[in-house]
């Protein structure tokens, strides 16, 4: 799709259209421009030259080409017309190439069919021109060549393809090349430079008329030879399969053998835990269920009378717990890890002198405020995606700005001209990581390191401009401040479309990846485009995952990649091969087919050492998410993580073939005779009571959603009101857009062959604007689900839900590297955003409770999802727990009777296995134990603060309707290292947490007064009260950390309310001792010996 690097904007419903021009001349264009007909190369429509008439590139057969592939063609390409192999002469405006100056002394009519002397004896480009004329069959057009008419053949060293693979067995003289039928639908494949031109190389000609068999084509004589070399190629692979290494080494002396091997090989492989540390860790595990129901029968049939509240109270919190801890534990029964392959990835996919074989990848980049989500992260997130270590013509960025604003806008076209030359550094010296930010921020000693010369004056130079690159963008942020009275306007004076946030039409602008924009070394760049969806009043457009789905839809329209990426808009790719690595599940011949996602851990920057409020997550993302992995898959955490496209239309996972049964011919001979013999008339009743049972059990079990169920619906078709049905039901599914449905049916991607530019532009403004998902099934059954703020675990639920499995891929270089809210009270209220979804989620129809059964979800793997649902339920038994150790202190109550040798004894177990599971966990998920504390602690302060607001809120919003609105986290920006961590926010979520620890820090004051008081038969007592207390004054420490923020800065008002009020209640405590009845007199000992 064409845009002529212009702004596209416009509405669907207000049957609006424009392309505004970004530069100093102040004009309109409409699309009339194009003539109509198509070029039967690329597919666009063909321009209108200045004399008003369509452009012509061959004057010989005027063969349809528009004028962007007539440039390439004469630039890189064979210089001929891809259907009479005429040599293009050069028209008016462009550039000279070799071979214009004696193009006059040669008779192009004499040299038509010489295909040699054309492409200069190049293999390469012979082979590509045979390709082009087979691709370019059916691509419309009344020019299109017939479906045989092919170049001639040349019978040197040409190499010999198969569908798509090279058959070395086959001699030169019975060359055959076979394209297979699907390619024919996809875009023309541009020749590869080949260095080798000297070979001469003889043309062999082809009759049209002819059958394709007296070449080769489909004879028996080819088909013999490909299954005979298809043998040899199966008995070499047994050998390295049965030998044990007695063989000698000359038998793999063939130089087929190495590649064969590597070819056939899986692209990953599975990692089990080892045994000596998952056996011992499961035993623990059952140890601890047993020990629990003994507890629990010790603690129901042992009450406290005289505290009967406190003693109920507490069993129904210990209750709770031990089913959120099972709920938690046993999908982490079977963790796995998965090693890739990437050497065996490239000589699968990329093989030597051919285009790459590697799938395309849409990659997605969400924003919504630049003032809370800084450009210049935006900037470094786009910069690391163009310079990933992918194929450029395979990699599309598209950048969602969901708040319409200029300065996103601006930013991002600073972005695309520094990409020019931050790109080629990237890839010519091979660094990491490839944020510019994150690069330079590293320490590297020259000296020390060694490195090469050229290198560091390189790498002076593009800091120097990237240095200039931030003075830009921060200068666009500083004018950015004050918007002016009548809104922003381009560099044209056009009135920027996005003034008003809330009502505006969609825009779309490409920034790279057309127009011959390359970098400085000449390359071509990744595909760079900028959108932002329509917005209107009255219009509810579901915030983020509206905007992924809007990506999924302008995409398909745009380059329909088979596989999407989505990343935040502050998390760049920190490993350059993040993509391969994906590519090594998704394209894996065997399991591939299966994968709906891959999903990295989330790691990040800038947060300090100590991980105050345990940012990183680790338990989360190294325990739990490998345990996952071993059942169906990790659960979507919303980024680093590559989808499959079609997983996301809703569509079912392929259906697994069951092996064929076991029937007599399994058996001896003897044993087939008494079978058929006593067998026959019972296997006929069966047969005849059982089978409309069969029938219905098959049409029950039918996967409506089905691929091939649809495709066999559109394609197999024999009068037009069976071709209308299904057309009805694609529409009712992905919307009233042709082209986005034709899109859909295509797997392995790419676009519609009969789609032309101008109606590309006008549905990509069609598929973003606000009221196209009304009456469809997007956010329902098709790309990210609607209902809850966290739409990314309802998002990769559905997909298990369809029977697709999810993969969790960690390489040792992290994929994916982001910032975090590092300060409390930001860090609460992201707590409180994914609290809040999951309560949503809970009380929808979509809660894993009584959603999906009957489907391909597994038991485990629900148990998870009911898990990541259900948690935030918890605040309320573990705000009450926290509080009872003050409580006893203060009343002093206690929730335990008198402990005997038989109670000590279980809870002492108790407490053992508690620590054994955890140190077992660490020891096989690899995490520290201080990471292990950290996630404790902020478990509690989480769950008494953000967990219990997001309760609250949702059943407000579920019972009452009140709705609450989404807050953007702020992301860190450059104010010193760990400047925000002591930033002090009073936010409402402090109080909860804030009044227990008040209470506890009260209630030990008062339970030790009041055991100095009573003398030393009271301290027995005691202990088991300070132990309770103390334990949650220790996991709310970071909590109290946070709220005096630096040590010299310490909040007064929060030092004086805590010394007083803890003051005032030990007074209260030690002299009045108001939990005693008035109306008794209490006689003590006073510990005095008056008889001395």
């Amino acid at each position: 799709m064409d845009t002529k690097g212009r702004l596209v904007a416009g509405s669907h419903n207000r049957n609006e259209f424009i392309l505004i021009n970004a530069d100093e001349t102040a004009r309109v264009t409409a699309v009339t421009e194009l003539s109509g007909q198509i070029c039967q190369i690329c597919g666009d429509e063909i321009e209108v030259t200045v004399d008003g008439e369509a452009f012509v590139a061959c004057n010989e057969c005027a063969f349809p080409v528009c004028r962007p592939c007539y440039e390439y063609e004469r630039r890189e390409g064979n210089q001929a017309c891809p259907q009479c192999k005429t040599r293009y002469k050069r028209h008016k405006g462009s550039a000279r190439v070799e071979g214009d100056d004696e193009e006059d002394d040669i008779d192009d009519l004499e040299n038509e069919f010489d295909i040699a002397s054309v492409c200069g004896g190049d293999p390469h480009q012979i082979a590509e021109a045979m390709l082009s004329a087979r691709l370019n069959v059916g691509r419309g057009g009344e020019n299109a060549p017939s479906e045989v008419d092919m170049a001639s053949v040349a019978a040197g060293d040409i190499p010999l393809l198969t569908y798509g693979q090279e058959d070395l067995g086959i001699s030169a003289d019975k060359h055959a090349l076979i394209v297979p039928p699907f390619m024919a639908r996809g875009k023309r494949v541009h020749p590869m430079p080949f260095t080798d031109s000297s070979v001469p190389v003889q043309p062999r000609a082809m009759d049209p008329k002819k059958d394709l068999a007296v070449y080769g084509y489909g004879s028996v004589t080819w088909t013999q030879r490909m299954e005979d070399w298809k043998k040899k190629q199966n008995e070499k692979l047994q050998v390295v399969k049965h030998e044990d290494g007695e063989k000698n080494s000359d038998e793999f002396d063939d130089p087929e053998f190495p590649t064969m091997d590597e070819g056939r090989q899986p692209l990953w492989r599975k990692i089990p835990v080892p045994s000596s540390k998952i056996n011992p860790y499961r035993i623990i595990i059952v140890l601890r269920i047993a020990i629990l129901c003994l507890f629990f029968q010790y603690r129901i049939l042992h009450p406290v009378n005289d505290a009967f509240g406190l003693w109920l109270t507490s069993v129904i919190c210990e209750i709770w717990f031990a089913v959120s801890w099972i709920l938690d534990q046993f999908p982490k029964w079977c963790p796995i890890e998965r090693e890739t392959y990437l050497d065996r990835l490239s000589m699968r996919y990329e093989k030597e002198g051919k285009p790459s074989g590697l799938a395309n990848v849409d990659i997605f980049v969400s924003t919504v405020d630049p003032m809370k989500e800084p450009p210049l992260i935006t900037a470094n997130t786009v910069l690391s995606i163009l310079a990933v270590d992918y194929p450029v013509d395979k990699v599309a960025c598209y950048v969602s700005d969901d708040g319409a604003a200029m300065l996103t806008f601006e930013a991002l076209s600073e972005t695309s001209e520094f990409a020019r030359k931050w790109v080629p550094f990237c890839k010519k010296f091979s660094i990491e990581p490839r944020a510019p930010e994150w690069y330079f921020a590293q320490k590297v000693d020259y000296l020390r390191d060694k490195v090469d010369p050229t290198f560091i004056k390189e790498r002076r130079a593009i800091k120097r401009e990237y240095e200039e690159f931030k003075v830009r963008i921060n200068a666009l942020v500083a004018m950015a401040q004050k918007v002016p009275e009548d809104g922003w306007t381009m560099q044209d004076g056009t009135p920027w479309p996005g003034n008003n946030v809330r009502d505006h039409p969609g825009m779309i602008q490409v920034f790279l990846g057309q127009n011959g924009v390359r970098d400085v070394d000449g390359n071509d760049l990744p595909r760079l485009v900028y959108v932002s969806r329509e917005k209107r009043p009255g219009f509810d457009h579901h915030k983020k995952a509206g905007a992924m789905n809007a990506l999924v839809r302008v995409s398909a329209i745009i380059s329909n990649a088979p596989y999407l990426l989505n990343v935040d808009c502050d998390h760049y790719i920190n490993n350059s091969k993040a993509l391969r690595e994906a590519m090594c599940f998704l394209m894996d011949p065997t399991s591939g087919k299966n994968i709906c996602y891959v999903q990295f851990p989330q790691r990040f920057d800038g947060i300090d050492r100590h991980d105050r409020y345990s940012n990183r997550n680790v338990v989360f993302f190294d325990i739990n998410m490998k345990g996952l992995d071993g059942i169906q898959g990790p659960i979507y955490v919303g980024t680093g993580c590559v989808f499959r496209r079609q997983a996301l239309y809703g569509y079912d996972a392929p259906a697994k073939k069951k092996p064929p049964r076991k029937t007599c011919n399994c058996w001896p001979k003897w044993c087939c005779c008494c079978c058929c013999c006593f067998g026959s008339r019972k296997k006929n009743k069966k047969v005849k009571s059982s089978g409309k049972s069969k029938i219905k059990n098959k049409e029950a079990t039918k996967q409506l959603n089905s691929l091939e169920n649809i495709q066999e619906g559109v394609e197999g078709i024999d009068n037009e009101k069976s071709l209308l049905m299904p057309l009805v039901k694609l529409e009712k599914k992905f919307g009233q857009s042709s082209v986005f449905v034709a899109s859909t049916l295509l797997e392995d991607g790419g676009l519609p062959k009969s789609a032309r530019s101008a109606s590309l532009l006008k549905e990509a403004i069609h598929v973003i604007s606000c009221g196209y998902e009304d009456k469809t099934e997007w956010g329902k059954e098709v790309g990210w689900i609607y209902g809850s703020v966290t739409e990314d675990i309802l998002t990769g639920f559905k997909m298990h839900c369809h029977g697709w499995r999810s993969v969790y891929c960690m390489p040792k270089r992290p994929a994916f590297k982001g910032s975090a809210p590092i300060n409390l009270s930001d860090r609460l209220h992201q707590v409180l955003r994914w609290a809040l979804g999951s309560v949503e989620i809970f009380l929808s129809r979509h809660c894993p409770l009584w959603y999906g059964y009957g489907c391909g979800l597994k038991s485990l793997e629900r148990f998870s999802y009911i898990n990541s649902v259900v948690y935030p339920l918890t605040s309320i038994p573990l705000l009450a727990y926290c509080a009872l150790p003050a409580v006893c202190l203060l009343t002093g109550k206690f929730i335990v009777p008198e402990i005997s040798n038989y109670a000590s004894l279980i809870f002492m177990a108790l407490f053992i296995s508690i620590a054994a599971t955890s140190i077992l966990e660490m020891q096989w998920g690899g995490v520290g134990i201080h990471d292990w504390w950290r996630n404790e602690q902020f478990w509690v302060i989480g769950g008494v603060s953000s967990h219990l607001f997001a309760l609250c809120q949702g059943l407000l919003k579920v019972l009452a309707g009140v709705n609450t609105n989404f807050t953007v986290t702020s992301k860190a920006a450059d104010d010193g290292e760990f400047a925000e961590l002591y930033i002090f926010k009073w936010t409402s979520l402090l109080i909860p947490p804030l009044t227990l620890l008040i209470l506890n820090i009260i209630g030990v004051i008062v339970g030790i007064s009041d055991a100095i008081n009573n003398g030393y038969d009271s301290w027995g007592p005691l202990f088991g009260k300070l132990f309770f207390a103390l334990w949650v004054i220790l996991h709310l420490y970071p909590f109290l950390k946070g709220v005096m923020g630096k040590q010299e800065g310490v909040p007064t008002i929060i030092l004086v309310w805590a010394i007083l009020l803890a003051s005032i209640f030990s007074l209260l405590w030690v002299r009045i001792n108001p939990f005693l009845a008035k109306n008794d007199i209490v006689l003590e000992i006073c510990g005095l010996n008056c008889d001395n």
